[in-house]
């Protein structure tokens, strides 16, 4: 089916599916139209500069708060900061694709494979970058299992497979190519068609935000218009539902009597976002060098150090390269920031063969990475005309803290342990 939905990030948006709803002139009125309940979503602290403030009202049937009591919830693949990573060395990372099981039953929660992990959720700083296998929808087909997170928002990255992910603000539907950033505390459940791969980036710092543009000017990179916001949506007849919560790095599970996707209007500007990267405008050198990544940065979650991010989402889309007298790959580096990297379709320019779709690499900060061997030999013989890389989508999670590998991470069959042989081939040719 096509959806609907509202434009704009940051938008203050209006949204009801039953005519009336809103209150007009008050959020919370002395009696809710249709016998509604109001309340109030907040993202921010009540006192965030009004610029930075999010929050929204929702008018519904039952408020959050009726609830059974929680019990834990197994998943311990699910790590949590820095202090569930193990030691790793300071060399660079690579995994293959990892296939989706056939002969495990794996929804979104079941799912999650902590790759990487760094700062603390309770003290609300750092992130963690995991890999979604999932075989099963959680809301349809008899599942009913919806999620909250309280630890840190959720940016999904599909790489295999459409996911129909709905909130408790309304649905959005999201496929390879387009992104999803899902408020913290807003309950939601992804549901799949079939075998589906997903990166996922748990932030529990600062929320994302459109990165300053500076001298770029007022266009550029990832504009707000292109952000969706679903419509208000609900249950007609609402059902029990098993509700699964994250908070301070562990699950906890309860059963509610009825859906938490009752919400029949809301207003505000803290709502789930998704986000078509083709919509991306790169923004690139014509004249010579190449430029830094961070000028392909969609989204940031800024630290307490000006100009030094909690985490930035940065893509590499299709686009021209054109600068003259210039190496064209990204050069060789050793950078402030750590390094997260997945493959969504096509070749990334700077690793041709062995970065494959579905697989990860982690280059920590200053750990020494740059183009392979054939790449660089290519780049550097090539002739200096226009070029345009088609057909591709990798990604970064970069932040300024070290990130661990988890024990599940690590494991042999999962790492390419050839992934060091791929520079070895860059010989000295100095000729004093």
């Amino acid at each position: 089916m096509t959806r609907t939905y509202l434009s704009g990030f940051g938008n203050h948006f209006a949204t009801e599916a039953v005519p009336g709803t809103l209150p007009v002139g008050r959020n919370s009125p002395q009696r809710v139209a249709h016998g509604l309940y109001a309340e109030l979503l907040s993202g921010t602290a009540f006192t965030a500069p009004r610029v930075e403030n999010r929050r929204t009202w929702v008018y519904r049937r039952q408020p959050a708060v009726v609830v059974g009591g929680y019990t834990p919830y197994a998943q311990p693949l699910w790590k949590t900061g820095l202090a569930e990573g193990v030691n790793a060395p300071p060399d660079p990372l690579r995994w293959h694709p990892v296939p989706v099981p056939e002969d495990t039953a794996l929804d979104f929660i079941d799912g999650v494979r902590t790759v990487v992990v760094n700062g603390d959720a309770e003290a609300q700083n750092g992130m963690a970058a995991h890999l979604v296998l999932i075989n099963r929808p959680m809301f349809t087909g008899g599942a009913r299992r919806c999620f909250i997170n309280n630890d840190g928002e959720m940016l999904l990255v599909p790489q295999q497979g459409a996911l129909c992910i709905t909130t408790e603000l309304g649905v959005l539907d999201v496929a390879p190519g387009e992104v999803a950033l899902l408020p913290r505390g807003v309950a939601f459940s992804v549901d799949v068609q079939g075998p589906s791969r997903v990166y996922v980036c748990e932030n529990y710092g600062a929320p994302f935000r459109l990165p300053e543009l500076g001298p770029i000017g007022s266009n550029g990179l990832a504009n707000p218009r292109d952000f969706q916001a679903p419509v208000a949506a609900f249950e007609a007849t609402p059902a029990p539902v098993q509700l699964i919560k994250k908070a301070g790095g562990q699950l906890w599970q309860a059963t509610q009597d009825h859906s938490p996707y009752d919400v029949v209007a809301w207003h505000g500007n803290l709502c789930p976002l998704k986000y078509d990267t083709a919509h991306f405008n790169t923004i690139g050198s014509i004249s010579f060098d190449h430029p830094d990544p961070s000028i392909f940065t969609v989204l940031t979650s800024p630290s307490d150090t000006p100009g030094v991010a909690n985490v930035d989402f940065v893509i590499f889309p299709p686009r021209w390269l054109v600068a003259e007298d210039t190496f064209r790959p990204p050069w060789y580096h050793r950078n402030v920031m750590s390094e997260f990297m997945g493959l969504v379709l096509g070749q990334y320019d700077a690793k041709p063969e062995g970065f494959r779709p579905g697989g990860m690499s982690l280059h920590n900060s200053h750990v020494p990475h740059g183009p392979d061997t054939e790449a660089f030999g290519k780049a550097s013989s090539a002739a200096l005309a226009p070029q345009k890389l088609e057909d591709t989508l990798a990604f970064m999670f970069e932040s300024r803290w070290r990130m661990r590998p988890t024990a599940w991470a690590l494991q042999p069959a999962l790492l390419d342990g050839a992934y060091a042989q791929c520079w070895a081939g860059l010989a000295d040719h100095f000729q004093p």
